[in-house]
């Protein structure tokens, strides 16, 4: 079976494509199937509704990744029965269509209560990029588990419409750090590094996700909320090749092993981290909701550079 795995942006982001990329080529190291990477496709519907019209014939099926693939995906799919499609961090199904969820939202959470007890200065931020739905579901559960951990925090929000472009995530990141915030919680990709920098200049942690970030940039991470986003790939590819095409979204949280953790630095206080560790028990036993929407205020700085969000 020939099967394209398709990226919106670039696939050495240092995030969601990154992941999902080492799951794809452990997937045909594996033998699974004959597999193709396309990416660098802009975040744009009607750029990736071209891209995929014009890849679909040469492939029996398509891993779409990320939450962009929600519009223009099930469009394709009813229009080629006879081929498999299926979105990683999906939220549409149908006769030939998968979706495959790695529930980042429950590292979010617990990263929203690590901030909430790391902040010395009673407020700490969120900063994404594009507006899709599983960047949604994070800042919901962010925002959640701070108040969870504390609710007199304040947390400023944002998405500046880019996950890629490092001069624009510089100006937001800074922006909220000027405005009060000594933790921020990240989700984005190669423009990950613009907040870094203001980090640093602003002498203030950041809590990352999709990757271990505490691994490699422990003076700057305080935590990393980890989704094996490669996990969902490797899924997605397999049961594809099987001919399965779940009728329900397949999600992967906290209680299905090693799809989703927050790890945490070093210099985490003990007490903090075992509240971090009873949190994820009581999601894992359910007896924590996550909300998956948010309607509060919205941060921005007062001039933006902003790229649209598409």
């Amino acid at each position: 079976m020939k099967i394209a795995v398709f990226f919106v942006g670039e696939v050495h982001d240092s995030g969601f494509n990154a992941s999902a990329l080492a799951g794809a080529e452990r997937a045909a190291s594996a033998g699974l199937a004959e597999i193709e990477c396309i990416s660098g496709v802009e975040y744009d519907q009607d750029a990736i509704r071209a891209r995929l019209a014009e890849v679909v014939a040469q492939f029996d099926g398509i891993v779409f990744i990320g939450g962009q693939g929600n519009i223009a995906t099930p469009e394709i799919a009813a229009q080629h029965p006879d081929k498999r499609f299926a979105i990683v961090q999906g939220q549409r199904t149908g006769p030939n269509l998968a979706s495959y969820d790695v529930l980042q939202e429950e590292s979010a959470f617990l990263a929203g209560v690590l901030a909430a007890k790391m902040t010395r200065s009673g407020v700490v931020g969120h900063l994404s990029g594009h507006r899709v739905r599983p960047g949604l579901k994070g800042r919901a559960a962010f925002v959640a588990g701070v108040a969870h951990a504390n609710p007199d925090t304040q947390v400023l929000t944002g998405f500046c419409g880019t996950q890629d472009d490092s001069a624009v995530t510089r100006q937001w990141a800074s922006a909220e750090i000027e405005a009060g915030a000594d933790v921020i919680f990240t989700m984005l990709n190669g423009a990950r590094a613009g907040a870094i920098e203001a980090c640093r200049a602003g002498n203030v942690r950041q809590i990352g996700n999709a990757l271990d970030w505490v691994a490699s940039e422990p003076d700057v991470f305080i935590a990393s909320a980890i989704a094996r986003i490669d996990l969902g790939v490797e899924r997605a590819i397999a049961e594809m090749v099987a001919g399965k095409s779940p009728d329900e979204i397949v999600e992967f949280g906290l209680a299905d092993g090693q799809f989703v953790e927050l790890s945490l630095g070093a210099d985490v206080p003990k007490e903090v981290a075992l509240l971090v560790q009873d949190t994820a028990e009581a999601i894992r036993a359910g007896s924590i909701s996550i909300p998956d929407s948010y309607d509060g205020a919205e941060f921005e700085p007062e001039v933006t550079q902003c790229a649209p969000a598409g």
